[in-house]
Formats: C-alpha cells, sequence, structure tokens
C-alpha cells in the first residue's frame, strides 16, 4: 500500500473488486481496505464536510425579502412523530422513524429508522409567534417570517456608472 491510496481525494472513486487471497492475513487487510474505501467514496475531496447523504432528513432552505421556507423530506412519518422547535435562532426538527417490520425477518435494509435531530441556523431574526408549518407528500415545510427588524436592516445601495 502508497501513501496516494491513504488520501481520498486522491483515491479514484470506482468500487473496489474484491480478490480472493490464499493468506487469511491478505484477505483481512483486502477486507479493511474495501470498508475504507467505501467510507471515503462519498467524500468530495478538498475542504468538504460530511456528505449530504449522512445528514437526515435532507432539507432545503430559501429566503425572500419577507421569509425564511424551510422544506424537510421526512417520508413515512405522521405530523405526530415530528416536532419543529424555534431556539436562539436555530430552527429544530427532531422526530423519530419506527421500523415497520421485526429485524428477524428483515435481510436487507437501507432506510433509515430511528431518532434524529436537524438543527438549521436561522441567518435573519424571525418572527417566533407567526411561525407555520404543514406536512404534505412527505415535505415538511417550515415558514418563517422575518421580524421587521431584520426586513429593516437591508438597505438598498444605488448603482451610478463612473
Amino acid at each position: 500500500m502508497t501513501v496516494r491510496d491513504l488520501i481520498p481525494r486522491i483515491r479514484s472513486r470506482a468500487p473496489v473488486l474484491r480478490r480472493e487471497s490464499s493468506s487469511p492475513l491478505a484477505a483481512f487487510q483486502e477486507e479493511v481496505n474495501r470498508l475504507f474505501e467505501d467510507f471515503w467514496r462519498d467524500f468530495d475531496g478538498v475542504g468538504s464536510s460530511l456528505p449530504y447523504s449522512f445528514a437526515y432528513p435532507r432539507i432545503e432552505v430559501s429566503e425572500t425579502e419577507r421569509e425564511v421556507k424551510v422544506e424537510a423530506e421526512i417520508p413515512g412519518m405522521d405530523e405526530k412523530d415530528v416536532e419543529v422547535l424555534l431556539q436562539d435562532g436555530t430552527l429544530i426538527l427532531r422526530g423519530e422513524r419506527r421500523g415497520e417490520s421485526e429485524d428477524s425477518s428483515r435481510r436487507m435494509s437501507e432506510r433509515y429508522y430511528g431518532r434524529f435531530e436537524r438543527r438549521i441556523a436561522l441567518p435573519v431574526e424571525v418572527e417566533a409567534d407567526k411561525v407555520g408549518a404543514t406536512y404534505a407528500k412527505g415535505v415538511l415545510t417550515v415558514t418563517l417570517p422575518k421580524s421587521q427588524r431584520a426586513m429593516e436592516k437591508v438597505k438598498r445601495i444605488t448603482i451610478s456608472s463612473k
């Protein structure tokens, strides 16, 4: 193994092929290499943070002149299983997704089960008493109206030509 193999951004994104080895130690080394390769494959090179696939639920944040809107994908859940909180300029989405069948009958699962919590730092001050949330077709939409003070802080600057 070379030092180049240890640096995630230099390795290729092609899947690592398993080779049968006659030595148990060599087979173990290949398996460990494959595990690390699978883990690092999702990273996008230098300076990247955790890939979006590690975060649940996936969110989309948009902003207009009057409001901030946060949409979170939480398919297969009911409204009662999700909690929406606003605390110190942070929107908190938390809940729990329960499995539909017993683990003993499950052969393979790529679905997410268990508790989750996402904290989204809001870019501006919002009016907490006017925040609204709706849930439809597996998407939770939280609408956060900007406070009057936040809207007044925006100053339009005119552009003049020389």
